[in-house]
C-alpha cells in the first residue's frame, strides 16, 4: 500500500464522542482500506488516493451532529510502496527498541 493517512472525525459536542467516532470507523469497512484506530485518530492505508478519499468522506458523513470536525493528514509516497507498519519499524530500528514508553510499575 502506498497511501497512508491519519484521520480524525468527531462531532463538536460535550461529553463522550465514542458512539459517533465508532460510526466513522465502521464506515471504513465498506472500502478497500486497512486501518488501525488509536486514541488520537485512525491510521488508514490504501492502494490509491481515490479509495482513501472516498473512505475518509464516508467516515465524515457517518457522524451525526450539527457540526463535525475532520482532520486528514495524507502521506502519498508515489515512488515506493510503504506501509504504516514499515514506517514504525524504521523508527524502532533507529531507536534500537520499540517506539513506545514503558508504563511505570
Amino acid at each position: 500500500m502506498t497511501v497512508v493517512a491519519l484521520l480524525s472525525v468527531a462531532p463538536v459536542i460535550e461529553g463522550s464522542m465514542a458512539s459517533e467516532v465508532a460510526k466513522a470507523v465502521a464506515a471504513l469497512d465498506a472500502f478497500d482500506v486497512e486501518y488501525e484506530t488509536n486514541p488520537m485518530g485512525t491510521v488508514i492505508e490504501a492502494d490509491d488516493i481515490d479509495e482513501l478519499m472516498l473512505a475518509a468522506t464516508a467516515a465524515h458523513k457517518a457522524v451525526d451532529g450539527d457540526r463535525v470536525s475532520t482532520f486528514l493528514k495524507i502521506d502519498d509516497k508515489r515512488t515506493a510502496d510503504t506501509t504504516a507498519e514499515s514506517k514504525v519499524d524504521r523508527v524502532a530500528e533507529e531507536l534500537g527498541r520499540e517506539p513506545r514508553s514503558a508504563p511505570d510499575e
